[in-house]
Formats: C-alpha cells, sequence, structure tokens
C-alpha cells in the first residue's frame, strides 16, 4: 500500500512531505506550520500529511477571493469563455479518472466502483453548469410607455464552501461548478479528513490558467477555518453541506453580515414499501437505500416502513441479503460495502446501536464490527438492521449517518404518510408500488425535497438537491443551484429622456 501511496500523491503540491493549500494562485503551508495526519479508514494507516490551516489562513483566502472579485477580471470574463475553462476542466477530470478514483478510496475508504462513479459524476457537474453558463438567464416586461424594464442576474461575489467527506471531489464540484459559472469567486474548504482529491482538483485549476484568487481551497477545521469563513463580512454566501447542527451555527455566525446561505443538512428519509410492490426489486433497493456508501449518505433511506402483510416476509429476506454484503478494503474488487470514514464516526454509530437495544428495538442482524483484522484495524461495521420499532426512539428518529437501517410497520397509507413524516428532517423519500395512482398520492403528501417512485439513490445534476424542514435551505444542482449563486438586478431605461414634470419649474414655467 506504501507505494500505491505514494504513486498517488507524487502530483500534489508538498513542500517537506506536507501536502499544501492552494490561495491566491499560490501553494503554500499552514501560516503556523500545522500539519495534519490523514489515515486511511480500511486499516488505520497514515496515508498522508497535509497542512492544518488556520484562522489567518482563511483570512488570507477571503481577502484573495475578495480582490479577485472587485478587481479582477472574473466576473468581468464573458461567460463563453469562463465555459471554454470549466469544459477544460471536466475534460481533465475524465483523463485523470483512474488516479482519481484510487486516489478518493485511499483517502474516503469506500468501494472503488463507487469513487470511479463520483469522479465521473463531477466531470459532468462541471460539463453541465459550463453549457448553462451561456443560456438565456435574463426577462424583460412590457410596461407602460416609456419605460423597458428587464432583469438580469449577477454573481453575489465572495462564495465561502464547506463540503464534507462522504463525497469529497462531487461535492466541490457541487459547490465550485455554478458558483464559477455564473462568475463568483470561491473559498473552498474540504472537510479535515479527506482533502486530497480537492487538492489534486487545484492542481488542474492552476495549469488551465484560472485567474489567480478565484478558486482558493484551504484546509483545516470547521471550528477553526469553517468558522472564520461563515463568520467574514468579506464573504458574501456561505454554501454548507454536512451536519444539521453544525448547519445551525453557520446560520447563526452568517447574520454578521446577513450573507447569502445555502444549507444541505441531514436526512431520516423514510422508504415506503407496500404490499402490491415488485417484492425483489423493493428488497434490493432497501438494501442499496441504507448500505451504499456504508449508510453515510444524507439522503438514505435510513427508515424502511413495510406493510403489515409484508413485514415478516420482506425482513427475513432482508436479513439473508445484508449478511451476504461483502464488507472491506475499497480496493478490493470483492468488497460491497466499504468502511465508515473515522474511528470517532464509528464510535458514534456504535453507540446508536447499543442505544437501539436498550429502547428496546429487536437487533436482527449486524450491529458490530467484523471479525479479525478487518474489526481490528479499519472502521467497520456489519450491515444493521432494527425491528420492533417505536417512533419515539432516538435511532427512528436521529440520524446516524452509518450502515444502520430501522424498521416501521404500517396499516395502510394513511398510517404510511405519518410516519413517514414524524422526524425534523424532510430531505428525502421513496414508495415503492405497482399501484401508480397511489404512489403519486403518496409522494404528493411526503414532506421532502428529493423523491423516488419504485427506486432509490439517482441523483442527475440537471435536477434539485434539497431539503425540507431542518433539512435545509435552498437547492443544490440543476438551474435551482445556479441561481443560488446569483443575485436578482432590475433594471428600468427611460426611453424618452426628458422632464417628467412631477415638480413644477417656476423658473421655465413648466
Amino acid at each position: 500500500m506504501l507505494a500505491v501511496t505514494e504513486d498517488l500523491l507524487k502530483n500534489l503540491k508538498t513542500k517537506d512531505g506536507v501536502c499544501l493549500m492552494y490561495v491566491d494562485g499560490s501553494w503554500v503551508p499552514a501560516s503556523d506550520g500545522g500539519v495534519r495526519e490523514l489515515v486511511n479508514p480500511s486499516d488505520g494507516q497514515i496515508v498522508a500529511r497535509v497542512a492544518e490551516g488556520t484562522r489567518q489562513d482563511a483570512q488570507r483566502a477571503i481577502a484573495a477571493a475578495r480582490a479577485a472579485f472587485d478587481n479582477g477580471p472574473w466576473r468581468d470574463t464573458p461567460a463563453l469563455e469562463r465555459a471554454k475553462l470549466l469544459f477544460k476542466l471536466a475534460d481533465t477530470i475524465d483523463d485523470h479518472t483512474a488516479e482519481l478514483s484510487a486516489m478518493e478510496t485511499l483517502n474516503n475508504g469506500k468501494p472503488l466502483r463507487e469513487t470511479e462513479y463520483d469522479v465521473a459524476d463531477a466531470a459532468n457537474c462541471f460539463r453541465y453548469y459550463a453549457g448553462l453558463a451561456t443560456k438565456p438567464q435574463g426577462q424583460t416586461f412590457d410596461v407602460p410607455a416609456p419605460s423597458q424594464t428587464m432583469v438580469v442576474r449577477e454573481p453575489i461575489g465572495v462564495c465561502g464552501q464547506i463540503i464534507p467527506w462522504n463525497y469529497p471531489l462531487l461535492m466541490a464540484a457541487w459547490k465550485l461548478a455554478p458558483a464559477l459559472a455564473a462568475g463568483n469567486v470561491c473559498v473552498l474548504k474540504p472537510s479535515e479528513l479527506t482533502p486530497l482529491t480537492v487538492l489534486r482538483l487545484a492542481t488542474f485549476v492552476d495549469e488551465l490558467g484560472f485567474p489567480k484568487g478565484v478558486v482558493n481551497i484551504v484546509l483545516g477545521s470547521g471550528p477553526v477555518v469553517g468558522a472564520a469563513i461563515a463568520e467574514s463580512a468579506d464573504v458574501d454566501k456561505v454554501a454548507f453541506t454536512g451536519g444539521t447542527k453544525t448547519g445551525r451555527s453557520i446560520m447563526q455566525a452568517a447574520t454578521g453580515n446577513l450573507k447569502k446561505i445555502s444549507l444541505e443538512l441531514g436526512g431520516k428519509s423514510p422508504n415506503i414499501v407496500f404490499a402490491d410492490a415488485d417484492f425483489d426489486t423493493a428488497v434490493d433497493y432497501a438494501l442499496f437505500g441504507i448500505f451504499a456508501n456504508a449508510g453515510q449518505v444524507c439522503s438514505a433511506g435510513s427508515r424502511l416502513l413495510l406493510e403489515d402483510s409484508i413485514h415478516d416476509k420482506f425482513v427475513k429476506r432482508l436479513v439473508e441479503r445484508a449478511r451476504e454484503i461483502a464488507v472491506g478494503d475499497g480496493f478490493d474488487p470483492k468488497t460491497e460495502m466499504g468502511p465508515l470514514i473515522s474511528r470517532a464516526h464509528t464510535e458514534k454509530v456504535e453507540s446508536y446501536i447499543k442505544t437501539g437495544v436498550e429502547e428496546g428495538a429487536k437487533l436482527e442482524t449486524g450491529g458490530k464490527r467484523p471479525p479479525g483484522e478487518l474489526g481490528a484495524k479499519g472502521n467497520f461495521i456489519e450491515p444493521t438492521i432494527f425491528t420492533n420499532t417505536k417512533p419515539q426512539m432516538r435511532i427512528v428518529q436521529e440520524e446516524i449517518f452509518g450502515p444502520v437501517l430501522v424498521i416501521q410497520r404500517f396499516k395502510d397509507e394513511a398510517e404510511a404518510v405519518k410516519l413517514a413524516n414524524d422526524t425534523v428532517y424532510g430531505l428525502a423519500g421513496a414508495v415503492f408500488t405497482n399501484d401508480i395512482a397511489k404512489a403519486h398520492r403518496v409522494i404528493k403528501k411526503l414532506r421532502a425535497g428529493i423523491t423516488w417512485i419504485n427506486t432509490y439513490h439517482p441523483t442527475y445534476n440537471e435536477a434539485p438537491w434539497g431539503g425540507y424542514k431542518q433539512s435545509g435551505i435552498g437547492r443544490e444542482l440543476g438551474t435551482y443551484g445556479y441561481d443560488q449563486y446569483t443575485e436578482v438586478k432590475q433594471i428600468n431605461v427611460n426611453l424618452a429622456v426628458e422632464p417628467s414634470g412631477w415638480f413644477k419649474d417656476r423658473e421655465s414655467g413648466k
């Protein structure tokens, strides 16, 4: 693994073996020399050392972005030229798919087949917004003469962007692509646990000739670097993906200068299966909904709602299938589910499992680390399923963010909807049934922003992503995501340039 690691990291910018940050077009260490060690979650081995940024580093990046927006060329660069650079960035990502996928697996732990998909999706996200940059975005209005009124969209300015560790490169694309397409400049903070692919992305940005200060990558912890970004009066917008608790802190910090915010937060999403659903399809997607990326997905189908008449049969088959899932190192082609991101997060998930048992839920399978070195050295937890749950239980109400499925049962359509909406979250939800009218009735009643019928998890750059209630504010992706990075300006033009006559001109007598 050491040789693999060295080969993957050879293209990152380093000094004395420490990966550097990218600020104002230069590669820089932390201002105080701070360093963080990154760990492979599959085996606990140190894979890299990276600069651990400070508040001063964040402020330096913000100042560079501020100057680049206020005095630099980016916002005045024709949309076609911005689009050309973003297309080139997308192509460059495609050209380095193998390298980026392996780097993501090394740092994040997820199976290689997942990271390959993530890299392709990231490239397509940049490509989508490159295409959108040159499309019509304004409006004109037929108002009473002699006026002409129009609306235009303009970039917001300096955008602070804070992303999580579960989809490092893809989340960077979701944030950077629409912001840059619209003419903004960015200060992006990747998770302190998984910055490697974002740093590689920064080398592409540098090599392709993006102007200095347009893209800045600052490493460091949320309470230090993230807080500095959220609080800064020189940041015009902050976009955050992560936990609801942190989202509240960012929202409060943003009130300092009333900056724009978009928050993509947690979820406890219901996956509703009716008795008339295609049985094998529903079982398959119930597994995929919660165990993909080891359940470390904000939109995971972490609550499975089963109609009474199929409950026992469904649980039996689901448990059988869950026990067959191959858990292991992401580089092993046989692996179907990888590790959790860190030892601390693993312990947090384990504490929820213990709580579930104490609350009286029945542990049907999993609930522990796999045997041998896998469980001893890596951050692995077996696919876990609880039945006999009650709505008030913590494992039903709180986001666990791991491979833990809680099953609820319902007697009819009305109860299914009631249970589905009975959390503070509203990110996602799904319905499985062969009755298309029922499917649409239930979907319309779900208080969630992302929904599926007879499937779970497909995501498209063209469609908006975000949630209701405490699952966030605003939307990412699609034209909605682009709009989140623009200000709307009304322009009124007088086509008859003469005095209005509203006040009498006593000198002229008019």
